[in-house]
């Protein structure tokens, strides 16, 4: 295994300082320090593993930035991924508790999610799936969603689709809180230090919410969640257009949370995690490259009344990134990435379930991008996974993309895979499990075709159709995990809309999807609703006598869906929802005064079935910059 380990590890790095030589010789074009106005020459860019400047057209993606995070009053990543109607979020309670997101009707363990481009699930959960409840939104600068097969950009897991958060310094030194009558708050500092040709900056947040019971109504218990965060992002530009970053991310979240009935205390768990990104970034007109290793970290333990559950997981990966462009006509990209996974975790009490492994896997990748004509684009995306458990994988995206005047329409097939899990391959549990060293990956293929009009400069129009399956799926059968072999696969099709209004004042999302997500046998897939829809608002309102206030408005119907009755098991049907989010702001001096209204509607229900969600929550807050 050593061998193995030091020989991709070796390969990976001559890749990188092979490259990375050729760029620092280089010439290098004006991007530097504004030494006068004490502003450095920083730019937050969406950079793409596995793209360049022809082929980036393809990558279908949904950005939120800081600013519309502030004015939508969001706390925790939930708020923000829940206005996104390719995404399904399930809760089991109110915050902290943990959370399943299913992208596009997949699986919750088929969405990758990243920090700056780097992979963070956590290898000790039993099928590889992302906790979002226990992420809140201090420290994040903006989060980018990746809707449909991303594997050829970003690797396993990432079936469904990636969300990416991005975490960088943010030169507005600043200070924010907001809370509501029941002690309840949140609270952010942002502090940077700009020297010559280096920056450094501190983000550190903390929440505080007790508002229901995990399990119960709002009459009984309440479970409370804390949260502490801290994001350090150091840069120094060594040359004009040559980076040395670091970012560091610190996060703890402790919420207490229900067993199987109401009442219950003593419950707790602490979630902890660690990440840590090393990295050099070259770039110039015609040339980009980045070079970063990262560590993460997690420690996990859940308190039942005395019996501990413990998770621990860690991460070290190092990755290459190039991208080109020749000419006009023609780009291309390349990169590497080899990451080693290691889990371990020990389940106690009336089940008992443990694993303790690891595994490895090279990446390595391309593309080309081909301008065929004017405003005509061919992308060509490769990629191979050699995983120490289930081999050489290859996954591929085919796309063409066409603009003619106001009209913009594509078309792109893709594949995807996600790699077992560590459990799956070495758990054991007190009921006979044994893991499957022999399993193979899981695999997709998505066809998509996509219109988007834009009638002037204020108004637009898009729509997406897509179809895709899941085959080779991983399931359990008499105590084990195997690869299904019937021929049967998982069917997942839908179809998204959006018009887009936005001025000088006003900008209005009207948003609709339709999908349908099928098992083996056509029944419908649980907790994936047919219907969605809703509207995100943001309106400047100018009054006379009060000035200047910000509104920001989001509802959003959630439709009926089928889902597991916590008690006898048995499927049912559960009913929509329709939710208004709610926040008014007001800038008076250096201070923005607001007033969040969560679930205006006062709805009372439950998602999933046996976990009540919470009822109308009143929040002020103000934000002050320095």
């Amino acid at each position: 295994m050593k061998g193995n380990f030091m020989t991709r590890l070796i390969i990976v790095l001559v890749n990188i300082l092979f490259f990375n030589n050729i760029v620092l010789s280089a010439n290098l074009n004006n991007c530097s320090w504004d030494n006068k106005n004490q502003t450095p020459c920083l730019e937050i860019k969406s950079y793409i593993s596995n793209s360049s400047e022809h082929s980036k057209s393809s990558v279908k993606k949904i950005i939120i930035n800081k600013k519309q995070i502030i004015e939508s009053g969001a706390i925790d990543l939930i708020d923000v991924l829940n206005t996104i109607p390719d995404i399904n979020i399930t809760q089991s309670g109110p915050k902290g508790q943990q959370t399943s997101m299913f992208m596009r009707g997949t699986g919750s363990n088929h969405t990758l999610v990243m920090i700056n481009g780097v992979p963070i699930n956590d290898p000790s959960t039993t099928q590889g799936l992302h906790d979002f409840g226990v992420d809140f939104i201090q420290t994040v600068q903006q989060i980018e969603v990746y809707p449909g097969s991303s594997a050829t950009h970003f690797g396993t897991n990432a079936i469904g689709g990636a969300v990416n958060i991005i975490l960088t310094g943010d030169y507005k030194d600043s200070m924010s809180l907001s809370g509501d009558k029941h002690g309840n708050y949140d609270l952010l500092g942002n502090k940077t230090f700009i020297y010559d040709n280096s920056s450094l900056n501190l983000k550190i947040g903390t929440v505080n919410n007790e508002t229901i019971s995990a399990r119960g109504s709002i009459d009984d218990e309440k479970d409370i969640v804390e949260n502490y965060t801290a994001n350090i992002n150091y840069e120094n530009y060594i040359k004009p257009n040559v980076r040395f970053y670091n970012t560091t991310y610190l996060r703890q979240t402790i919420a207490e949370y229900d067993n199987s009935s109401t009442k219950q205390t003593g419950y707790e768990g602490d979630n902890k995690m660690g990440s840590f990104h090393l990295g050099l970034e070259n770039r110039n007109q015609k040339q980009k490259q980045n070079s970063i290793i990262y560590y993460t970290i997690y420690d996990r333990e859940y308190d039942e009344r005395g019996t501990i559950d413990t998770y621990e997981s860690e991460v070290l990966g190092i990755k290459y990134d190039l991208s080109k462009t020749l000419n006009d006509y023609l780009s291309f990209g390349a990169g590497s990435e080899y990451k080693y996974d290691w889990g371990s975790f020990d389940n106690k009490g009336s089940y008992e379930a443990s694993t303790k492994g690891n595994v490895d896997n090279l990446a390595v990748y391309s593309n080309l991008g081909i301008n065929i004509f004017n405003n005509t684009n061919l992308s060509i995306f490769l990629r191979n996974d050699d995983h120490k458990q289930s081999g050489d994988n290859s996954t591929y995206k085919v796309s063409l993309n066409q603009k003619i005047k106001k009209l913009e329409f594509g078309l792109a097939r893709m594949t995807g895979l996600r790699n077992p899990t560590l459990y799956e391959l070495y758990g054991t549990d007190s009921y006979g499990y044994s893991g499957n060293r022999n399993l193979k990956a899981e695999k997709s293929i998505s066809n998509e075709v996509y219109i988007n009009y834009f009638a002037n400069n204020k108004l637009s129009f898009s729509t997406s159709l897509f179809r895709s399956n899941i085959h080779n799926n991983i399931e359990y059968v008499s105590n084990k995990y195997v690869n299904d072999n019937d021929n049967i696969n998982l069917n997942q099709s839908g179809l998204n809309g959006n018009i887009l209004y936005n001025n000088k004042d006003t900008k209005i999302n009207f948003f609709t999807s339709f999908l349908s997500s099928k098992k083996e046998n056509s029944a419908d897939q649980l907790r994936r609703p047919e219907k969605t829809y809703g509207i995100d608002l943001n309106q400047k309102i100018k009054m006379y006598l009060l000035g200047d206030f910000n509104l920001n408005a989001n509802y959003k119907h959630y439709g009926k869906h089928f889902d597991t009755h916590s008690s006898n098991f048995s499927t049912i049907e559960m009913d929509s929802t329709n939710i208004i989010d709610l926040s008014i702001s007001k800038k008076i001096n250096n201070y923005v005064l607001s007033l969040n209204i969560d679930n205006l509607l006062n709805e009372i229900y439950q998602r999933p079935h046996g976990y009540p969600q919470n009822d109308r929550q009143i929040r002020f807050g103000f934000r002050k910059g320095f």
